[in-house]
């Protein structure tokens, strides 16, 4: 199993979502953060200068069998891309152990 984490923008939260929901990832946790990127320039809006690392994000955590994988992620990108600085990072990391609390049932079982 493995453990995807995804910072995207807050604007792409619900595509991503119903992207995810269309290959049947129904559970996932999120979180609002703001964090700092490696973009230094800032973009201009009506005379205003903002900074583009510092933007709002979403830091999404999935969990996800090794066969369902390259899709997940394939679809997460896919969803979560504008095409410009500041589409956020994947982070992929093998889990050891999933349980369900209510049940016990371990691995894969506990995640449907």
């Amino acid at each position: 199993m493995y453990k995807i984490e995804a910072i995207i923008r807050k604007s792409k939260f619900n595509e991503v979502q119903e992207a995810l929901h269309q290959i049947d990832v129904n559970f996932f946790s999120y979180w609002d953060v703001t964090g700092v990127g490696n973009e230094r320039r800032g973009s201009v809006y009506r005379g205003i200068e903002y900074s583009t690392s510092d933007i709002q994000r979403r830091f999404l955590v999935i969990v996800v069998s090794e066969g369902f994988l390259n899709e997940a992620l394939e679809t997460l990108r896919k969803s979560a891309t504008t095409g410009k600085v500041g589409d956020g990072k994947i982070f992929v990391s093998r889990l050891e152990e999933v349980i369900r609390i209510r049940t016990n049932e371990r691995g894969t079982n506990a995640l449907k």
